[in-house]
């Protein structure tokens, strides 16, 4: 409004100052009316357009029936065209423009002195041409006015998507990578402390007998609690800047299996371990999804396949798959375990398998080994050879 009132302003000073400056006459009020009520509609015409737009024409009707003559306050009207065509409702939009495509000819037809009759009809409709091509132009900048305001509503409001979409994308993204760490870190503790834990029961139980075997168990126990803090130390390297992450990233993979199950054997679960077909190079998700699927198998072994339990390790390479069986011939885990999706209870264990599986589009099953024991068995699919 403030805008609008330095606009208007000017448009009242000169509007009065033609006003009084006519002869005394029926039109001087009339003059005096317009000059004071089409700036005053200018001052609120972008708050209420549809209103002042509407009492800008009705204006102009009473003006041309009281054959009111035009001067600077006139100008207001070509205000108003635009202002319909810019700020009102689309039928406002069509008042002005009708309005502005009549105004020619009725001032014409009002206030035009009678021509001769050669140049009559040429006069008429060369000057309703004339006064009226205004009107249509500030009808046309206010149309492209509102078109270039939508256009960068719309782009502010795409902005504003985007930008939600992309925090929410980022708050996904952090949700899966501390549901991945998670899982690395339950695969890291609960595969070396299972194995400290064995140990230090071993140790325990051989101290008084025999302390040279004492002695090698408390050797694994400090060699894995070692190995442990490193894959932690790896692991957490990932919350670091990304100049430093890559190389924290903890990795392992199938070329790694025979150094886990040196561990496994070493901890007192007696491990076959063969490959089948021709090794080839894996992506590395696929072999850290092996390695990680075949270390949590045998902590469950430790944990629940009783103190004779054996266990055999299987690695296929195949064409388009490569299939990873780990059984064992112990008790195996109970109904209830798995009914709750994983070895612990609290469903760390094969939820977490499940997951590292479905995140390369593989297959898992787990169930009881017929004879007694238990049995995981999982498929990965292979990239085709190129």
């Amino acid at each position: 409004m403030v805008v609008d009132s330095a606009w208007a302003l000017p448009v009242f000073f000169f509007s009065l100052l033609a006003a009084v400056e006519q002869e005394p006459s029926r039109a001087l009020a009339g003059s005096v009316v317009m000059a004071v009520l089409l700036p005053l509609l200018m001052v609120f015409r972008r708050r209420y357009p549809d209103i002042t737009t509407v009492a800008a024409v009705a204006l102009g009707l009473v003006q041309v029936a009281l054959q009111i003559p035009p001067n600077f306050s006139s100008l207001a009207y070509l205000v108003f065209a635009y202002t319909g065509a810019a700020f009102g409702a689309s039928w406002t939009s069509r008042l002005a423009l009708a309005a502005g495509v009549a105004a020619g000819p009725l001032t014409v037809w009002r206030f035009q002195d009678g021509p001769s009759e050669n140049s009559k009809w040429l006069q008429v409709v060369f000057l309703s041409t004339l006064m009226t091509t205004p009107f249509i132009l500030c009808w046309a900048w206010g149309r492209l006015t509102r078109v270039r305001r939508a256009y960068l509503i719309e782009l502010e409001d795409r902005a504003a998507r985007l930008e939600r979409e992309r925090d929410a994308q980022s708050k996904v993204a952090v949700a899966a990578e501390r549901a991945r760490i998670a899982r690395e870190l339950h695969d890291v503790v609960a595969h070396n402390v299972s194995v400290m834990i064995v140990q230090a029961d071993g140790a325990a139980y051989v101290l008084d007998n025999s302390p040279q075997q004492a002695k090698e168990a408390l050797g694994t126990i400090a060699s894995t609690g070692r190995q442990a803090l490193v894959e932690m130390r790896r692991l957490l390297g990932v919350l670091r800047t990304a100049d430093t992450a890559e190389e924290y990233v903890p990795q392992p993979g199938v070329e790694e299996l025979p150094e886990l199950l040196d561990q496994v054997r070493a901890a007192g679960l007696p491990v076959e371990y063969s490959t089948t077909g021709e090794p080839a190079e894996l992506p590395r998700g696929v072999e850290l999804t092996v390695y990680r699927i075949v270390q949590e198998a045998l902590t469950n072994v430790r944990k629940h396949g009783g103190p004779d339990a054996r266990a055999r390790v299987a690695v296929d390479f195949r064409d388009r798959d490569l299939e990873v069986l780990i059984e064992d011939d112990g008790r195996g885990t109970t109904a209830e375990q798995l009914a709750a999706g994983g070895s612990d209870g609290q469903g760390h264990g094969l939820i977490g398998m499940r997951e590292r599986i479905g995140m390369v589009s593989g297959s898992l099953d787990i169930g009881p080994r017929p004879g007694g024991g238990f049995r995981i068995r999982a498929v990965l699919p292979l990239k085709p050879a190129k």
